[in-house]
């Protein structure tokens, strides 16, 4: 059985398949088609049968396929295969002739429109997807992507709150945990192009992940590895209104035992991030990103890996009207660098073991400029983070075993300083005047407030997990075990179970899952949100619920319950639904400094979420496929606030007051993406999303109405409801296409893309303590030409 897995498991979080193709008489049929396929997530690769019949498929995403094998004077098999894990799975194929009617052999038991398996919410989506989605004209992440499944709402500069919390959302990519704050004005997101295929989990989130679990996205990237040639790749340059461009290369190919994949990027834009006016200004920046990734397969049983990964951006501020006029100018900048090393070694038919190794550096600066207002600040921070995985992996018998030790380490520098600059700000005579700020005040003689430290901590994690098919039932059964040490130490058990029935007779199955998640805080300036120093700042009404202490941000301990649904429809539709509940202590949020990329972490005593949603897919018929995503949830937090740095904000003092809707809340958001592909070439892609709208800051109408910075801004969100709310919105992206061919080989590409497609002019939020004020994209109109080779 080693003979006939010539590739073994890749990654973590991928399978492999192969054997042979092979006719009546078990003679080899070399140069058979081999496709693997799945109808709701859109994947489909082929592979042609070497010269002994052999095949192989590596990177594949862990569900059930359907395996199809064809050749001129035969008859077409087909097979139903589920991985499930990274030991390789082994498939033979044997080919009727196409004389002979009475041996027909299809074999393809159950449905692929559901998965039995699943005992939480998951979902795939992949390159081929990715790459036809309408997304935003000048996206730079994956988080845009992720919007096309329920469970997200989506915010400003490309962050995304998944299933009611702020972020805490894990990407771990080809086995390298990132649970940095991905959004664009805080760090450089995950590059979509990279990407081969993401398996996205909401519900039920496998032992084997920690620290951010909200949502975990495991990010499977290219590989040079199967893809049959020497060097092939593609050439990409777009451009677009508010001066956008960008442009791609990249190159992957295998020789023997060897295969590489790598890609370059660039992008410049003046509307780099979501304005804060109607008016876009100030808003230039740039980014650009590199990543290359290796594999070598000495022999049967072991796979070495490597990638590199870094990105750079850097951009102005998004200045209010009355910041421009004053000669506002700040400057934020980015870096970032990860290395990873993993060995995967094939034990024996049934086991292998995983290691993994990996090290990300993040840094962040802001510069200051002499017009700054109110409030003038700089900043210095760097993160690194140290991660070793090790995993056993085991299938015997019904059950699909997996366990692990992971060791993770993290030194955090911060700099951080700010002084008010404007004699309107914080006046004495004003009800919210706070007297802490006075020595920081400029325009009254006082001096920058000025903060500087470094620190270190670790993560220590433990984890068992069991998926045991018994008949009908699945059974997921996990545990794990943190052990977490940093500003504050605390350790927790989490338990997590998922039970699953199949009703064959319907393709209907149903599901059930309970989790205990141990969320770790954000380390990013999480020095300065738990310091002396920061707590002196803090309005009287909120160290006053403190207690008059410095409170220490702690790890969010949660309670998620699930019960879901999934339903084939008419053989044609697939049908996925579930209903969550969320409760959890010391929950985690962010603070935004005055609409800049600079967020401070804070906790809240409570909160409790519950939410429903569901998904319909249409697979690919005649060209055409669709998707609908529906989502809604109810999230209450209750003070007190730990944390963060709220300058002469009077919510703060008004939340702190009891329990409040907060600004993950929303009532309703659908998404529906429509394709259509033609024999010819021709493709066209649409996606319509409505958003009923976050909750705001709850700011006084006719204070707003006097401020020329906001007062446009009214008909956009509503400060009379209760709680205040943006607008709902509806915005419709597009996406139209030519992609040529010659003998089924690509050539070229040509796309024509408009975000916003009616022009709607809308808030993503309004003056929010944890998010600040935001537009969304305006009508864009850009144009893609891409090339392969």
């Amino acid at each position: 059985m080693l003979l006939l897995c010539p590739v073994a498991a890749l990654t973590q979080s991928t399978g492999s398949l192969s054997g042979r193709v092979l006719d009546p008489s078990g003679a080899a049929i070399p140069s058979a088609v081999i496709t693997v396929s799945n109808p709701v997530g859109g994947f489909t690769k082929r592979t042609q049968a070497a010269l002994d019949g052999s095949y192989s498929f590596s990177n594949l995403p862990l569900q059930s396929y359907d395996v199809t094998a064809e050749h001129a004077g035969f008859q077409r098999v087909r097979r139903m295969v589920a991985l499930r894990s990274n030991v390789p799975a082994v498939q033979d194929l044997t080919l009727a002739l196409a004389s002979d009617r009475t041996t027909v052999d299809v074999q393809a038991t159950g449905s692929l429109l559901i998965e039995p398996a699943d005992t939480g919410t998951r979902a795939q989506i992949n390159q081929a997807d990715i790459e036809r989605l309408s997304l935003q004209v000048g996206n730079r992440g994956l988080e845009a992507a992720l919007l096309t499944f329920p469970g997200f709402s989506q915010n400003a500069n490309g962050a995304i709150h998944p299933r009611g919390a702020h972020n805490q959302m894990t990407f771990v990519v080809d086995g390298m945990p990132i649970s940095d704050q991905l959004t664009g004005a805080f760090a450089n997101a995950v590059d979509p192009n990279v990407v081969q295929t993401v398996e996205l989990f909401t519900g039920n989130i496998p032992a084997e992940y920690g620290n951010k679990v909200s949502a975990v996205a495991n990010v499977t990237t290219r590989a040079g590895l199967g893809s049959g040639r020497v060097l092939g790749g593609t050439l990409l340059l777009s451009a677009a209104e508010f001066d956008t461009v960008n442009s791609l290369a990249q190159v992957s190919g295998e020789k023997g035992k060897f295969g590489y994949s790598a890609s370059l990027s660039a992008m410049k834009s003046n509307r780099y991030l979501d304005q804060v006016s109607l008016d876009n200004l100030h808003n230039g920046g740039n980014l650009e990103r590199g990543f290359a990734r290796a594999d070598y397969q000495p022999n049967g049983r072991d796979v070495f890996r490597t990638h590199f990964m870094a990105g750079r951006s850097a951009f102005q501020l998004a200045n209010l009207r009355s910041q421009h006029a004053n000669g506002m100018a700040q400057r934020q900048g980015l870096q970032d660098a990860s290395l990873m090393l993993a060995w995967v070694r094939t034990l024996n038919p049934s086991s292998t073991l995983d290691v993994t190794a990996s090290l990300r550096t993040a840094e962040a600066t802001l510069t200051p400029s002499e017009g700054d207002t109110p409030v003038t600040a700089e900043q210095r921070r760097r993160l690194s983070t140290f991660t070793l995985w090790n995993r056993f992996n085991s299938i015997r018998g019904a059950h699909t075993l997996k366990g692990g030790v992971d060791y993770q380490y993290f030194p955090v520098q911060e700099q951080f300083g700010f002084a008010i600059t404007a004699g309107g700000f914080n006046p004495p005579e004003s009800e919210e005047y706070l007297e802490t700020l006075l020595p920081h005040d400029l325009t009254r003689g006082g001096r920058p407030f000025q903060f500087a430290r470094r620190a270190a901590g670790a993560l220590y994690t433990g984890f068992v997990q069991d998926n045991v098919r018994w008949g009908r039932w699945q059974m997921a059964l996990g545990l794990r075990y943190d052990n977490y040490r940093f500003l504050a130490n605390g350790n927790q058990l989490q338990p997590r179970i998922g039970v699953s029935y199949h009703l064959r007779e319907t393709d209907t199955v149903l599901r059930a899952s309970y989790n205990r998640t141990y969320q770790t805080p954000p380390n990013e300036n999480l020095l300065l949100s738990g310091s002396v120093e920061a707590s002196r700042l803090a309005s009287p009404v909120v160290r006053a619920a403190l207690g008059g202490s410095v409170a220490t941000i702690r790890p969010e301990r949660q309670n998620f319950y699930e019960l879901g649904v999934q339903q084939a429809l008419a053989g044609r539709f697939s049908l996925n639904a579930s209903f969550y509940h969320k409760n959890a202590r010391d929950q985690q949020d962010n603070d935004n400094f005055f609409n800049t990329g600079i967020i401070f972490p804070m906790t809240l005593a409570r909160i409790r979420v519950n939410g429903v949603e569901g998904r319909a897919v249409f697979p690919e018929w005649r060209g055409l496929r669709a998707t609908v995503s529906m989502t809604h949830a109810r999230a209450i937090s209750t003070p007190p606030f730990t944390g963060g740095l709220f300058l002469g904000s009077s919510a703060v003092d008004a939340l702190s007051a009891g329990p409040f809707v907060i600004d993950h809340d929303q009532k309703l958001s659908v998404q529906n993406v429509t394709q259509y592909t033609s024999r010819k070439g021709y493709f066209v892609t649409v996606t319509t999303r409505y958003d009923s709208g976050l909750v705001t800051n709850p700011s006084d109408p006719e204070e707003v109405a006097a401020d020329a910075d906001y007062a446009d801004l009214l008909p956009y969100v509503n400060l009379r409801a209760t709680p205040p709310r943006t607008r709902p919105r509806t915005i419709v992206d597009a996406a139209a296409g030519y992609e040529h061919k010659r003998n089924d080989r690509k050539l070229w590409e040509l796309t024509v893309q408009t975000s916003n497609l009616t022009n709607r002019t809308a808030l993503y939020n309004f003056q929010s303590l944890f998010a600040g004020t935001r537009l969304v994209q305006p009508r864009t109109v850009g144009v893609r030409m891409r090339w392969f080779f």
